[in-house]
């Protein structure tokens, strides 16, 4: 029972992958790439509010972008905090739908986190309509459909965060190093260079990925 579960659960995630894939730059995978910003963004103003920092705006744009700017707080930790923490955002709810049956209450969590967080810190009207449109979607999809369409959902949402993020950190602080990136402005403040910062977040998010994967999909002793 349980090998015929893994196996079923690899071949769902290989074709979530395949699928993801090959929509990647289509309009069906627009509003998930928007949330992974969301989740970037907010790990941001999460870090700053628990070392001790103030958010002063929260914006997100319609292509694709997003920034926090804040006061105070530990700026290593806030500014490590993006990208490593959009991917453990995916890691955990892609653990979550593998692992529990709990997807229901999940997407209910996560949808209720999206509208609090849009009332609570975002500074533009983007940010404020994506997260209450996308949060009230999720409450609907958590009280009307069935346990396995959440499940698959929230696969499809931590497949892409998980793979969006690697790919997100190489563009920014690797192919295009010049950019004002968090890499750029942890070089700056911290030392090193964009590309050394950016080369071990893009490590340690692979790790992430391939430590998840294993730990799932591991055959049970």
């Amino acid at each position: 029972m349980f090998k015929s579960k893994r196996t079923t659960d690899i071949a769902i995630t290989l074709l979530s992958i395949i699928a993801i894939f090959f929509l990647w730059n289509s309009i069906v995978l627009y509003p998930l790439k928007i949330l992974v910003v969301f989740f970037h963004e907010s790990s941001h103003a999460i870090a700053t509010l628990l070392t001790g920092g103030k958010i002063i705006s929260f914006e997100m744009a319609a292509q694709a972008g997003g920034q926090v700017i804040s006061s105070g707080g530990n700026r290593f930790i806030t500014l490590s905090s993006g990208y490593l923490g959009s991917m453990l955002w995916g890691v955990t709810i892609f653990s979550v739908a593998v692992a529990t049956n709990v997807d229901r209450f999940m997407m209910a969590l996560l949808g209720s986190l999206l509208i609090i967080t849009s009332f609570l810190f975002s500074s533009n009207s983007f940010a404020i309509l994506f997260g209450i449109i996308m949060g009230i979607a999720m409450l609907l999809s958590a009280k009307f459909l069935s346990m396995n369409i959440n499940d698959s959902l929230l696969r499809i949402i931590g497949l892409t965060s998980m793979l969006y993020v690697p790919l997100d950190i190489y563009s920014d602080t690797i192919a295009r190093s010049h950019l004002r990136s968090d890499a750029f402005m942890l070089a700056q403040e911290f030392g090193g260079t964009t590309i050394i910062w950016g080369s071990v977040w893009l490590f340690a998010s692979i790790l992430l990925i391939v430590l998840c994967f294993r730990w799932l999909f591991k055959t049970k002793k």
